[in-house]
């Protein structure tokens, strides 16, 4: 993996107005990006970017700062306004653009803000691709600007959510419909605000739409994927039949049932392998999650036959690892599920609809095909550190080796421990897992004191 500073794992990451997410970045990437992609096609007539956002104050500060820099090397830019990130993954494939830009933090508070890129193909860049655009932001980058006649132009594109909320319908079998469901949806108020109540009410459900007024600052706030439970006493409530919670840019779901029990994205893996299994869609009967997910999701899916392989935490590494084994189906217990068949990254519309597709078929209750497995006890804490420097120097630390090595020892094969910086945050991610809760718990919190005792 090439070393990158300015991008992590899903793009640049950062506090709006604070490098790197800045103006003054979003304007350099521009100039770079749009340079780079440009003499990657020069057989084409027209050089185009198209930039999606969430609904994040920040989000007009980067689309502009941008659209200028890309315009300045001689690409057109097409904006569409707030679309879930697959939304954009989508429409960079089917117009065949140059390149797709996602401004959005995800799951992140409103006062956080990224830049994510999709290649022709609607993969997100590679880490390669990522550490040439940095090793270029430090030239002339003036010498790359075109002559003030092929100045790029801006347009908009208003047709954009219509196209996505077909494209999403198209997943979903065309002889069943929705008609007699009532789905709770949770748009967090972010990018999925209007196109995930439009897909749910299409189909034929009824719908009553959560967290659709967004302001700006509102994004994630209490509401979404990451705090799923007011969604899950609104099904309740309602008497609902399900519950959907999408993160700020719709790339995760989590789910609820008709209990208002929460269903995370390894359940939701769960099931999609089981269901594509049994219909001959589960290519070499293999899926891929993270180092994150369950050891009951692993021995659940071998169980019935079916592998699993773990990847390095992040969507665009599920994704990866699929690409090169050649396997439709992967995610992470977070909620990003990559239906491969469909989509080229994690898409929390269309997850959803896979679960409500079998329901239908099935003629049962989303409690009664959830709940799967039973998961091994799991703990995860976060240390947070200045820098994202640190983190790595700190889980260097001869003393830290230690404590994860003496941790290690007392759970003597019966769980297992994983420590890792975070992609876009300033932490140290302790996880522990095993069959003794109280264990596990012990251990976590010393690995997280030694490593706070040494950040010194």
């Amino acid at each position: 993996m090439a070393e990158r500073k300015l991008f992590g794992t899903d793009g640049v990451r950062g506090k709006s107005n604070v490098f790197p997410m800045t103006g003054e970045v979003a304007l350099k990437l521009g100039i770079v990006t749009g340079h780079l992609f440009r003499n990657m096609n020069k057989g084409k007539d027209r050089h185009q970017i198209i930039i999606g956002k969430d609904t994040r104050l920040s989000g007009y500060m980067i689309e502009n700062a941008l659209s200028a820099g890309f315009t300045s090397v001689g690409m057109d830019v097409i904006l569409v306004g707030p679309l879930p990130t697959p939304a954009m993954a989508m429409l960079t494939r089917s117009m065949r653009v140059d390149l797709g830009v996602m401004i959005s933090a995800s799951h992140n508070p409103f006062y956080d803000n990224g830049i994510k890129m999709f290649a022709p193909d609607g993969y997100k860049l590679s880490d390669e691709t990522e550490k040439q655009i940095e090793d270029m932001l430090d030239g002339d980058l003036s010498a790359l600007f075109v002559p003030s006649e092929q100045i790029g132009r801006i347009t908009r594109l208003e047709s954009a959510r219509g196209r996505y909320v077909e494209f999403v319908k198209s997943a979903f079998p065309k002889d069943l419909r929705l008609n007699g469901l009532k789905v709770v949806v949770d748009c967090a108020n972010g990018a999925s605000y209007k196109v995930a109540p439009s897909v749910l009410w299409e189909l034929g459900a009824e719908v009553i739409p959560m967290g659709v007024s967004p302001n700006g600052c509102n994004i994630n706030d209490n509401c979404g994927a990451l705090y799923p439970q007011a969604m899950c006493q609104e099904v309740v409530r309602q008497g609902a039949d399900i519950g959907i919670s999408l993160d700020g840019d719709a790339d995760r779901v989590i789910i609820s049932d008709e209990k208002g029990r929460i269903v995370d994205g390894d359940e939701i893996i769960a099931l999609i392998a089981l269901d594509w299994q049994e219909r001959g869609m589960l290519k070499d009967n293999t899926v891929v999650t993270t180092v994150m997910s369950n050891l009951g999701l692993e021995k659940f899916l071998a169980s019935n036959g079916i592998k699993m392989l773990r990847s390095a935490v992040g969507d665009r590494y599920v994704v990866e690892m699929m690409q090169q084994k050649g396997l439709n189906l992967g995610g992470e217990q977070s909620g990003h599920i990559v239906l491969g068949a469909y989509a080229t990254t994690g898409d929390g519309i269309m997850s959803a609809l896979e679960l409500l597709s079998f329901m239908v078929r099935k003629n049962k209750k989303a409690s009664e095909i959830t709940s799967l497995f039973t998961p091994y006890p799991q703990v995860l804490k976060n240390v947070r550190l200045e820098t994202r420097e640190k983190v790595q120097e700190v889980l260097a630390n001869p003393l830290v080796e230690a404590a994860i090595a003496k941790a290690e020892a007392e759970l003597n094969g019966t769980g297992r421990i994983l420590i890792r910086k975070s992609g876009t945050e300033p932490l140290a991610r302790v996880m522990a897992e095993g069959e003794d809760e109280s264990l596990i718990n012990k251990i976590t919190d010393d690995i997280c004191r030694e490593i706070q005792k040494n950040a010194g």
